[in-house]
């Protein structure tokens, strides 16, 4: 008999939403439920075993009963396929005894302590009604309440839609008619993983990129899903970030994720290209997150260039006056930002990426599972290493554009190589593994100061175009200490070049880990 699985979407909204998802004819049944109130223990060892696993084991009360409940790491933004198993218990603590078909007996083999203890606690007013969707029956459950551990609390409103019976894109389907008219984002947390975030205190802060895990048999249309799924991850949850406290770094995470994906795409092409929805989604992900990338260089230059400027001459006054003007620029490009975040557009369009990447057509071609994850690594990971041996010829003659465009592909190529690096595990290809990321970072690293200074150009030569009015006693200070800050640049550029290019020669005489 096979895993028993649980295959869900779930949805984030606020308190408001909820209540009018409760009232929405699409969710609507001649006898609604009455609420219930459930109250679940997550447990785990002291150093999150479990967790660290992507593992679960809660016991839910339920009126007078109690359910002890195992769930498998989910593989999935938004939609939740994972192992689930279930057992009714006598009281409130795990009853160890139930849990030897599962992966959990292994797992507290190996922590430093086997000992259980309760870690995160939800309370939840929960209502289910069973509805009726293309071809499909769903379980819409609506939950409100809030997940409690022992540092802090946090509120919950979430749409979970189960699959009874039928087709996962019946799911989205779903999800997608109810955001037409009630705001909803695609859920990337579970309840317990609120709760493990709130105790590492990492809730409200931006993330970086998780390690992406592919089996070494894995198929390249399965690592193209793995790797598609923990981009769109990334940029959830630093959207959420953003969006509730402004964190620059979150913007930037952001940002990082959407060129992850992107450069997913561009890594998968030869299994995508008979589905014209992937160049389709990929540029609608360009033109909408346009604007990104001017608000992200204001912070950049603010931050960093103007704050090294105002380091090194520190009587200069004007460069105070340049902040301001920069500052209120920022502003304005934080709110262009915001107000795409907000967007029904943005929101359906992730839906619809979420959508695409696990029920797309792209998934019916059968020849996609005769190539391997590993085969497909090889060949696109020398392709990129010959485009930038290729472009990065004679790099100091290149001009800003022809540089970023070398630096463009480093990109694509230190992804790919974060992308399939668990495919490479071996000792030997670990150690080739890390000096050429090494290498790889040092050529990026110069790349980025190149264009940093080109893009500091550009954001200076906006001034002349921002003003309104009159001009304001400070606009000419400000103009001359732009002058000042793009000629103190242009005085690194040379040897910045001569660095990059030495960078450039070094890693292309790095044996690359995949060979």
């Amino acid at each position: 008999m096979g895993t028993p699985r649980e295959v869900e979407l779930k949805l984030d909204c606020g308190a408001a939403e909820l209540a009018e998802l409760a009232r929405h004819p699409l969710l609507a049944v001649e006898q609604p439920t009455e609420a219930e109130f459930l109250s679940a223990t997550y447990y785990d060892t002291a150093d999150r075993a479990l967790h660290r696993k992507g593992m679960s084991l809660r016991v839910r009360r339920h009126g007078e009963r109690h359910v002890q409940t195992v769930k498998a790491a989910s593989s999935a933004a938004g939609l939740f396929d994972r192992s689930e198993w279930e057992w009714a218990v006598d009281g409130p603590t795990p009853d160890l005894s139930l849990l030897e078909e599962t992966p959990v007996p292994e797992v507290l083999a190996s922590a430093s302590s086997p000992d259980l203890a309760a870690v995160v606690t939800t309370i939840i007013e929960r209502t289910t009604r069973a509805v009726a969707h293309g071809h499909s029956r769903i379980s819409a459950t609506l939950d409100q309440g809030r997940v409690e551990t022992p540092v802090g609390d946090a509120p919950i409103w979430e749409l979970e839609l189960e699959l009874i019976e039928g087709d996962p894109a019946d799911l989205f389907s779903l999800a997608q008619s109810l955001a037409e008219t009630v705001p909803l984002r695609l859920g990337v947390l579970s309840k317990s993983e609120r709760g493990f975030r709130i105790l590492g205190e990492s809730l409200r802060r931006p993330s970086k990129a998780g390690a992406v895990k592919l089996d070494r048999d894995a198929s390249a249309a399965t690592a193209f899903r793995t790797i598609a799924v923990a981009c769109l991850t990334h940029l959830r949850l630093n959207e959420d970030v953003f969006l509730k406290t402004r964190d620059p770094e979150g913007l930037h995470q952001i940002r990082v994720a959407l060129r992850r994906l992107r450069s997913a795409f561009t890594l998968f092409k030869p299994i995508l290209v008979s589905d014209p929805a992937a160049t389709t989604l990929r540029e609608e992900i360009k033109r909408i997150t346009e604007p990104f990338g001017h608000a992200r260089n204001l912070d950049v230059f603010l931050s960093e260039t103007l704050a090294d400027e105002m380091a090194r001459r520190p009587e200069e006054v004007g460069l105070d006056d340049l902040r301001i003007r920069l500052e209120a620029e920022r502003d304005r490009a934080y709110g262009t930002v915001f107000t795409i975040l907000e967007s029904q557009a943005w929101r359906s369009l992730i839906l619809d990426l979420s959508a695409w990447i696990e029920t797309g057509p792209w998934r019916g071609n059968a020849n996609r599972e005769a190539v391997s994850a590993r085969d497909h690594a090889e060949a696109m990971l020398d392709k990129a290493r010959r485009r930038i041996r290729k472009r990065g010829r004679h790099l100091q003659r290149l001009d800003a554009e022809a540089r970023h465009e070398v630096r463009i592909e480093a990109k694509k190529l230190r992804y790919g190589a974060e992308f399939f690096a668990s495919l490479y595990a071996e000792k030997k290809a670990q150690k080739h593994h890390k000096a050429f990321v090494s290498a790889l970072s040092d050529l990026q690293d110069h790349l980025g100061a190149l264009n940093d200074l080109a893009t500091a150009h550009s954001v200076l030569a906006s001034l002349a175009t921002t003003g309104t009015g009159e001009a304001a006693d400070g606009d000419g200070r400000a103009l001359f200490a732009a002058g000042l800050t793009a000629a103190d640049g242009e005085a690194r550029t040379n040897d910045l070049l001569k660095a990059a290019e030495k960078a450039h020669e070094e890693l292309l005489d790095v044996k690359p880990f995949w060979r």
